[in-house]
Parts: C-alpha cells; structure tokens; sequence
C-alpha cells in the first residue's frame, strides 16, 4: 500500500487545454492504469460522481474496463470475484464505508484501489491499517487530487451555489459556514493545479485602496481565499511528485464586487441568450422531432455542449450574427445534400442506385438536419422572446447607462414608454442604473424610479443587497479620471469604449471588466496597490516569464449606434474568428492564466475568456463557485438578507 500523487505533469510536450488534462487523469491514470483486472466497478460519492459526469462521458469510462458505476451510501451488491476503483472525498464517513466493504472474512470486492479527490487527513492511514483485514486487499492508495468541476474546456465550477450567501450574506461573519465554505473552496482551486502540475503566482483583489470607508470582512474574503490556497501550493511542493518549485502560470482572485453589472446586463450571445430567454434545464433542452414510424411527433433531450459542433460555432456569436449563419446553413443543406435532393424527386424517377444512395446517405441527413432544427428552433423563440419583451430597446438603454451615454433623464423617459415591459427586466435596469448613478438612486429618487417601473417594495431590498458586495466606497477626485471616470461625457460611466476593436453588431459594445484585467496580466500593468501578490514570483522569472507586449496598432474608437444591423469588424477575435484559429498550433501557447471569481460567473466572462486565449496565445482558464444566468443571480442577491445560516 503506498500514497503517492500522479507523475504526470502538463509541462513539456504538446499543450494540452484544461479540460482534457482532467479527462485524461480520470480515464487513464485512474481507470486504466489501476487495477488490471478487464472488468471492473467504479464507486464514487456524489460529488466525485459529479466531478467525473462533468469530464467524462459513459462511453469513456466503460472503455477503460469499467462495467457498473455504483454510488458509496447506495445499496451494492457483493463482487468478491471483481476489483473496485473507489474515488471519494477524504471524509471520515467515507473512510468508515470503505473499511465495512473490505474487512471482516466476506469483503465486497476482491481489491480496493482508492483514489482520494484532495489531500487525507494524517490519521486516515493509520485508520485502514487498524484492520489487519483490510491492508492486504488494498491494491493501491493515491490521492488523485481532483474535486473541481469542469463546465467548458476552459473553466471550472468549485459548485458552491450558495457562496454568495454564505460569505456575504447579513449573518455570514458568525457562521461557522463561513470556514467551512471559504476552506472547501480553497482545496477545490488548489486541486487544479495539483491535477495540471502548476504553480501559481496568486494574486487578489483588495477593496477601496484609496479614500475608503472602513474596510469590513467582506472585503478580506479574496485574500483569505488567496492565502488558503498558496498554503496548499507549499504543501504540493512537498507531497506532489515533479510538482514545480517555482512558479509557471498566474492566479488571480477577485470576487463578484469587481463587475456587478455583468450578472444582469443582457448579454447578446447565443450562449447567453439561451440561458436568459429559453426554457432550459441546465444545458439540456427538450424538443418534439418527427416521429420514425410516421405517427405523432416524439420528444427527444438534446444537450448544449462541446460535442455539438453546431453549438461550438454559434454559442459566443451574436444572435443576429448566429441566427443569419443557421439560416444559411440549414438553406445549404437543403439545396447541396445528395439526400435532400433525392428526396424532392417523385418516387417513380428514383433508379435503384438513386434508391441506394438515398438509403446510405439519410442517416447522416437526418442526423445534420435534427442538429440544426434544434439550433434552429432555439435562435427563432430566442428572437421571439427579444420582440415579445422588447429588448432591442431595454439593451440600448442598458448599455448607454453603463458607457455613460444615458442617465436619470433617459431612464425616466424609458420606464414611461414601456409601463408594461417585464419585471425582472425592470429590475434588471434599475439594478444597472443603481450602480451607474448612486447617488441619484437614494430617497425619493429611487422610491420614484422603483414605482415608475411598478416594482414591489421587496425588490428595492435586492437592489440595497448589492451594497453588501460593493463593499467601501472610492472616492476619487473627478480631474483624475480612472475606470469610474469619463471625461468625454459628462453623464458618468461605468464602462469605457474599448480602443482598437470595432463592434460587429449593435448592442455587443458591453464587456466585462475581466476582459481589461486578464489583458493587464499579460501586460504587467494590474496596479500593485489594488491586487497585491500573496507569493511574489521567483527571482528572473517576471510575470509567468513573460515579457511584456508592444501595444498593437489602435484602430479608430468605436461609436455607439442606433442601427441594429452589420458592421464591419476587424477585431480577429469573435467567435466566429476564434474558430477559425482554434486547430492552430497548440505547442507555442504561453503559460497559463487563471481568474477565479467567488460569488458566480457569467457567460460574457465565460465568452471573454475564449477570446482573450486566442487573442495573447495563452491559454485563459475562468474559475468560479457557479455559473449564473441572470434570474439564478439575483435570487442569489435577494437571499444575502434573507440567510439563516449555523452560528
């Protein structure tokens, strides 16, 4: 019986993106290389279940010689003639169920080969070696350190849904679940680098630096989630095989506070809109399909996910963009496939090779036209929803209030042209405006605005929640200008234009502040004062041993338009142009980033992140405690005053 971690590092060799690092550990390091036995039984708690359905498919796991996959505290079935690869956390009540399956004369399985997800606890040792019965079936004991989720071949959940309440609710301070959350969540961020061999210069965000109130508790949440996570680094340094003693990527960490608009913003994207406007369950949607027999039409699950090449090309277009290029598509098919136009034949001018070739090639037909009718049918109720509820025009004026283009005036004058819009799109902009003019959202004012837009009392306490997450306020002289300032406008702005990148279509010009920081990174310009470094980088090394950029030739600056129609763009990193390069050259990528968000991230910084990897040739890797869309956030946001969490 020994304790080891893997040997298997990222570092050399072909560049192997982040998600497929985390399969291939699973499949092959864990599964394949364990027991050699053909068949075998896989058992997994429910959160290693979930980390292994997040990165794996059925299919790859039954290739390895896995043939039942049972979960811990469910009812099993004695195998005494088959090995089990146990992959469960290092808890005690997990360690309790593994000694019952293999002590005493009749064990469950006839070896145990167990694989911890994070680092075990001292005594666990010394507790299996207690039972002389069970040592000799113990076939091997890893600690896999892996208990991250991964949602896209670039970004990881730590599944903390209820991180916001938790750290930065009303009783959060005096919760014990405060720890407990803030400590799960560090482990979880260190096993990535554990599972991908790096070690990270460890960055974080520090609150309201200059001519700030009093800083609270909330504020240190980024540095302590930062030093928990440097302390498990050093741990790594001595436990992990090959595990690096210097630094290779970067880390920073900022919470939800560092972009509040971004949650509520409606997001133009495919991807977004899916999420915001569709009726989905999770990634899953339900569509009807024509019924193979003839009869009535069947219902069929389909998932919105990297398989889909359909999907992979759209999800971070713009809907216009996304709905113009599936309406070629399904046009193309029609008129080019040798199936499609053999079907438009009457029957009786069909030859029997014409009958052949209609037989070979309507499966792959039938597969090509489902996948792009549910693409289809998705971008056509998206644009149903985007005309039902009016959101061209809710979106500009969202947008103008954020690049300072609009304010109290243009807002009211909105609310009485649209006294029948949506409430939680009311809320939506009252949220945005609240942040882009406080002080014109106070008193009167805001009880005003709030009963212009028909929105109950209750709501004005979601809006007054965000100042838990705001945490002091800056107050910063006008004359200097900074991010808070726009010098050109004299409304305020939250945002300003980004230089050198045209807009390809109206109402794309919003983009979340992880954009300017991740290209900060990459520069060496993230201002010291305001993300300090919890682990300076080793001497000679630099920033990840990256010299710094020459600022590339600007273009003219974008201007904000009324139209909704196509511009030209020239930006070479859209989607559809992150596409295109996306076969390129894996072997000259740059080291890697890493920005963790605690509190839910978005899809615009999920979208942000594909970009960005492209455009600096390093590969961006977004973390966070959940994916949010926007109604799931601002239930999150109502709960801040609402928890009861243990004392």
């Amino acid at each position: 019986m020994s304790l080891s971690d893997s040997e298997t590092s990222s570092h050399g060799g072909d560049h192997q993106m982040f998600r497929q690092v985390t399969r291939d550990r699973l499949l092959h390091e864990m599964l394949k290389n364990s027991s050699k036995s053909h068949w075998k039984v896989l058992i997994m708690d429910k959160v290693t279940m979930k980390v292994m359905s997040a990165s794996c498919k059925m299919a790859d796991i039954t290739d390895q010689g896995v043939s039942l996959v049972e979960q811990l505290f469910k009812g099993r079935e004695p195998m005494p003639n088959m090995d089990a690869i146990y992959y469960i956390q290092p808890i005690k009540e997990n360690l309790i169920m593994l000694i019952s399956d293999m002590s005493g004369r009749e064990p469950l399985y006839k070896k145990a080969f167990i694989y911890f997800s994070s680092p075990i606890p001292k005594d666990f040792v010394s507790k299996l070696k207690a039972d002389s019965s069970v040592v000799p079936r113990i076939g091997a004991l890893r600690e896999m350190n892996l208990e991250y989720f991964p949602i896209d071949n670039q970004a990881f959940i730590t599944d903390d849904e209820r991180a916001l309440e938790e750290l930065y609710g009303d009783n959060a301070e005096n919760s014990h679940q405060f720890e407990v959350s803030l400590n799960t969540m560090a482990t979880r961020i260190a096993t990535t680098f554990a599972s991908l061999k790096e070690h990270p210069i460890v960055r974080y965000r520090v609150k309201g630096t200059s001519g700030s109130a009093e800083t609270t508790f909330r504020d240190l949440i980024p540095q302590k989630l930062a030093s928990a996570v440097c302390e498990h680094i050093n741990t790594y340094k001595t436990t992990i095989p090959k595990f690096p003693p210097t630094q290779t990527c970067e880390l920073l960490i900022v919470d939800r506070s560092v972009d509040l608009v971004a949650p509520v913003i409606h997001e133009w994207t495919y991807d977004a809109m899916c999420h915001d406007l569709v009726d989905l369950d999770g990634n899953k949607y339900v569509m009807e399909i024509p019924s193979k027999s003839g009869g009535d039409p069947e219902t069929k699950e389909f998932l919105l996910e990297d398989h889909d090449s359909v999907w992979l090309e759209m999800r971070h277009l713009h809907i216009a963009d996304a709905s113009e290029k599936l309406s070629d598509k399904m046009d193309n098919l029609r008129s080019k496939n040798k199936a499609a136009q053999l079907q438009q034949k009457d029957s009786s001018e069909l030859s029997t090779r014409d009958m052949q070739k209609l037989v070979q090639a309507l499966p792959e037909y039938n597969q090509q036209m489902e996948k792009l009718s549910l693409h289809v049918e998705l971008a056509g109720k998206i644009n149903a929803k985007i005309s039902e509820y009016g959101l061209r025009d809710l979106g500009q004026i969202e947008q103008d209030l954020v690049f300072g283009d609009a304010g109290y005036k243009e807002l009211v004058e909105y609310l009485e042209e649209n006294e029948d819009g949506n409430d939680e799109n009311k809320l939506r902009l009252m949220m945005i405006y609240a942040l882009a003019d406080p002080e014109n959202f106070t008193g009167e004012k805001a009880t005003k605005l709030m009963e212009m837009a028909n929105l109950p009392p209750e709501d004005m306490k979601i809006i007054e929640n965000m100042r838990l997450l705001e945490g002091p306020k800056v107050v910063k002289e006008e004359k200097k200008g900074g991010f808070l300032h726009f010098e050109r406008k004299t409304k305020k702005a939250l945002r300003k234009d980004r230089q050198g990148e045209e807009e390809t279509w109206a109402l794309f010009r919003f983009f979340p502040v992880i954009e300017e920081l991740i290209e900060k990174i990459e520069k060496h310009e993230l201002p010291k004062d305001e993300y300090p470094c919890m682990n300076e980088p080793s001497s000679g090394l630099g920033a990840a041993g990256h010299a710094p950029k020459s600022n590339a030739q600007q273009s003219r600056r974008s201007r904000r338009t009324q139209a909704h129609g196509k511009f030209a763009s020239d930006d070479g990193y859209s989607s559809d142009s992150v596409l295109k390069n996306a076969a390129t050259d894996l072997k000259h990528m740059g080291q890697r980033i890493f920005v963790f968000i605690i509190g839910g991230a978005t899809r615009s910084e999920l979208r942000v992140i594909h970009k960005l990897t492209t455009k600096l040739r390093r590969e961006v890797v977004l973390g966070s405690t959940s994916i949010d869309d926007p109604p799931q956030y601002i239930t999150k946001v109502k709960m801040l005053s609402m928890a009861e969490l243990d004392g």
